[in-house]
């Protein structure tokens, strides 16, 4: 349970008399500055009881998506999950976080490609550039006719949808649910390797087609981490809800698939590109997709394609698109403040390399300067509570042992076209009571994409109007 404490400016009498008469060159800059960082000025700290941050082993209720096109979506390796329970293989939070900054490295290395990849004849290429990460989230649909349960990893960072399917002619790893069988569907087809879908797997999966010797088209993408899937190109009937069908869907019927799904049957893609399932369906959705993610790994949220109404709460910042990563979806920080004070961080360290949001990636990641100052502010305001040792990603981590709340300051990001975002969930990343650490990360140089990544989502109703050009945030509409 939380409880926020709220700070108010207030000025007196005379001072706003004063104010109102000055006319000079300062009273209107500071006018201005009142304007721009009144958001600044609202809630300042949070409090938790810090057994509500600690890890949950059982299932919590949880929201539902109110709109069309509405898919339930869990944490992989939570209590909900029906796909990561075995626990002997689960991976700890120190190899999600490793695991994370593959998939950070793998993105940030898109941007500055500048030749594209080299393709092998006999196997991927070594670092395709499409990132995976561990920490993510999945949702079911079903696939065929008739129409068969699949649990798939979606991800904003990623365009191609794929399954593991039989006969499995390389290798499939386990999978919780039966690996889909083409042969008994009567909707499956293959895509021939001279059609024009067969050519667009080029931008969505940073490899070249190729082609089977019964003119099938192959596709094969590798990611980050070296995970790879290989298979047939192919068409199929997916069934979102009962009333959500989508005829002729196109996606990768995966007969070699080695690396860390752990579970799942495979990958929903939601990026920006032709084979993404957002473009697939724009005529019946209009590239228009929401999600809330669930605030801990305990409890659920949903993803919903479409837009059935937006809440007067959801504020919209502008989509930018980069040339060279036309997938990913832009955004642009302004400004960062820690506890209601604004960091001292000029607005060219954000622009330098740009900023993304992302679904797969865990932990946020800022430019050097903006990490460095972010850091400073929540450790001034932290003293009174004793520091533990850092681990993994993280350098600043606290010990809660002693105590039972924990009072925490708010971090708030200001995005272009005046749209503030408070954090509250997502400031600390948990290990265990004695070891939770502030749950963001920097960059290793100021020329590499900033990440705002799905800790910090977390509570958040995140809407992507992708044919708008724009992004929104709403709170309150995922507790």
């Amino acid at each position: 349970m939380a409880t926020l404490s709220t700070s108010f400016f207030f000025l007196s009498s005379s001072l706003l008399l004063f104010f109102l008469l000055c006319s000079s060159k300062e009273g209107y800059a500071l006018e201005a500055r009142k304007i721009t960082e009144r958001h600044l000025l609202q809630h300042t700290h949070i409090t938790f009881e810090i057994s509500s941050l600690l890890p949950a082993s059982v299932c919590s209720p949880s929201p539902k998506g109110n709109k069309r096109a509405s898919l339930k979506l869990f944490h992989r390796y939570g209590p909900c999950s029906q796909v990561g329970q075995d626990k002997a293989n689960a991976p700890t939070a120190a190899q999600i976080l490793s695991h994370d900054q593959y998939r950070v490295d793998s993105i940030q290395s898109r941007p500055s490609t500048k030749n594209g990849l080299q393709d092998s004849k006999a196997t991927l290429p070594a670092n395709s550039g499409r990132p995976l990460g561990a920490g993510n989230y999945f949702v079911t649909v079903r696939l065929g006719t008739p129409p068969k349960e699949l649990s798939l990893v979606f991800d904003t960072g990623s365009d191609f949808t794929w399954t593991q399917c039989q006969p499995c002619l390389g290798s499939c790893y386990q999978q919780k649910q039966a690996i889909f069988d083409p042969s008994q569907s009567s909707t499956y087809s293959n895509i021939t390797c001279n059609s024009a879908q067969c050519s667009q797997l080029r931008s969505s999966t940073s490899t070249s087609p190729r082609c089977s010797s019964g003119n099938t088209c192959i596709y094969g993408i590798q990611y980050g981490d070296q995970s790879f899937s290989i298979g047939y190109f192919a068409k199929e009937k997916l069934t979102l809800t009962s009333t959500d069908v989508i005829n002729d869907f196109l996606f990768g019927c995966g007969q070699d698939n080695e690396g860390l799904f752990r579970g799942t049957a495979g990958l929903l893609g939601l990026g920006r590109e032709q084979l993404s399932i957002v473009s697939q369906t724009s005529q019946k959705y209009g590239k228009y997709f929401s999600y809330c993610l669930p605030s801990s790994s305990s409890s659920s949220g949903f993803l919903t394609l479409g837009n059935s109404g937006v809440s007067s709460n959801v504020k919209f910042t502008p989509l930018l698109t980069k040339p060279k990563s036309p997938s990913f979806y832009f955004i642009e920080i302004e400004a960062i403040s820690v506890g209601g004070k604004a960091l001292s961080i000029d607005k060219s360290v954000f622009s330098t390399a740009g900023s993304i949001i992302d679904s797969g990636t865990v932990i946020t990641r800022l430019p050097p300067n903006a990490y460095s100052a972010l850091r400073t502010a929540f450790t001034q305001q932290m003293k009174k509570y004793p520091r533990a040792q850092p681990i993994s990603l993280f350098d600043t981590c606290y010990d809660f042992t002693n105590y039972t709340t924990v009072s925490l300051p708010v971090i708030s990001f200001s995005f272009s076209g005046g749209v503030n975002v408070d954090i509250h969930s997502g400031i600390l990343y948990f290990f265990s009571q004695s070891q939770a650490c502030l749950a963001f990360a920097g960059n290793r140089d100021a020329n590499t994409v900033a990440i705002f990544g799905n800790v910090q989502q977390q509570t958040l109703e995140v809407v992507y109007d992708v044919a708008g050009g724009k992004l929104g945030f709403g709170a309150g509409k995922c507790s």
